[in-house]
């Protein structure tokens, strides 16, 4: 594992996620990763933060609310089945890892695993997570969310960021 700095690889990992990376959380005994597609790299709060969205439908949702942590892996080569698999089939009804052949690394910093893919990993210690209130959010994106199941947000500091 190479480590390199969160800010020299943002671009590329943010233009990879809109093709969907691996959102990975571990709270105790209970493991799940998810698609996601959307997510923010900055500075905030004079440290480096990943921002991802959860929806509260999401078997993720029930792990990550109970998790210090989580880790994002953003594949370097081409893993759309298995993204497309994650990203449509709910850890609720079986095992995402086995259905998927996905593997996992013990994170660096975090209680979270990594998946074990060639590609950009980041760990992220949650220090905020924030329900959207849409009534706060602008009537066009009202569009996003026919069904009010309205995304959680998890800010992450990051705490290592790397490259296998």
């Amino acid at each position: 594992m190479k480590p390199v700095d969160y800010m020299a690889v943002a671009q590329t990992a943010i233009q990879k996620i809109k093709s969907g990376a691996f959102l990975t959380v571990r709270a105790g005994d209970r493991l799940n990763t998810m698609t996601i597609g959307w997510a923010t790299i900055g500075f905030c709060w004079r440290k480096p933060v990943f921002m991802v969205a959860v929806r509260d439908s999401r078997h993720t949702f029930t792990i990550i609310e109970d998790a210090a942590d989580y880790t994002v892996s953003v594949p370097s080569g081409d893993m759309k089945d298995a993204i497309m698999y994650c990203g449509t089939k709910s850890g609720r009804d079986g095992d995402k890892f086995a259905a998927c052949g996905l593997k996992t690394l013990a994170g660096q910093t975090v209680a979270s695993p990594v998946i074990d893919v060639p590609g950009i990993h980041i760990e992220c210690r949650i220090v905020l997570k924030t329900a959207m209130d849409p009534a706060l959010m602008a009537a066009d994106f009202a569009g996003l969310y026919p069904e009010k199941d309205y995304h959680t947000l998890y800010f992450g500091e990051i705490t290592a960021c790397y490259e296998t």
